[in-house]
């Protein structure tokens, strides 16, 4: 059950702006869900294409760019930077959006950034089981899970899509 945030009250199902929505029984305060922003950093490190293979959901075990949720208090490229420093070790500096992913049944929106290596060592950190580097044409294809979710498929053909320069 989901009570408002304003008062506390009981949130009810409700038509509003043309939309099924909750809305507060009481104060009549609407609970919008917005997708979370997600950054992901296509680094370039010794002519490589840093990878991380992923220790948490979604894909555990697949290969991923280094990326996660932005925090409130930071920009998309501050994320991008924190991210990728715990993921995989390596101080960047992130040059140019490389797109923006979003799906309707998904609730995140990815930007993919490009970024460069300034420093440091490729070395697994809190959501990476290994660090990889990929030179062009390595980068690993990877299939879709049997039992994949939505949010797994999607988010695998965003990994595809955003690392697409470097097959």
């Amino acid at each position: 059950m989901a009570y408002c945030r304003m008062c506390g009250s009981r949130l009810e199902w409700a038509e509003v702006d043309g939309r099924r929505r909750e809305r507060c029984s009481c104060c009549g305060a609407v609970a919008y869900r917005n997708p979370a922003p997600v950054c992901l950093a296509m680094v370039e490190h010794r002519n490589g294409l840093v990878m991380i293979r992923r220790r948490v959901d979604p894909l555990v075990g697949y290969w991923a760019p280094p990326g996660g949720y932005v925090e409130c208090g930071e920009s998309l490229s501050d994320a991008v930077v924190r991210e990728v420093a715990e993921e995989c070790g390596l101080v960047v500096a992130v040059d140019r959006v490389l797109g923006v992913y979003s799906q309707a049944d998904v609730n995140v929106v990815i930007v993919a950034y490009g970024a460069r290596s300034l420093g440091g060592e490729p070395l697994a950190g809190d959501d990476a089981l290994e660090v990889g580097l990929f030179g062009r044409g390595s980068v690993p294809r990877q299939t879709v899970p049997l039992a994949a979710s939505a949010l797994d498929r999607w988010f695998l053909s965003v990994i595809n899509d955003a690392t697409a320069t470097w097959r």
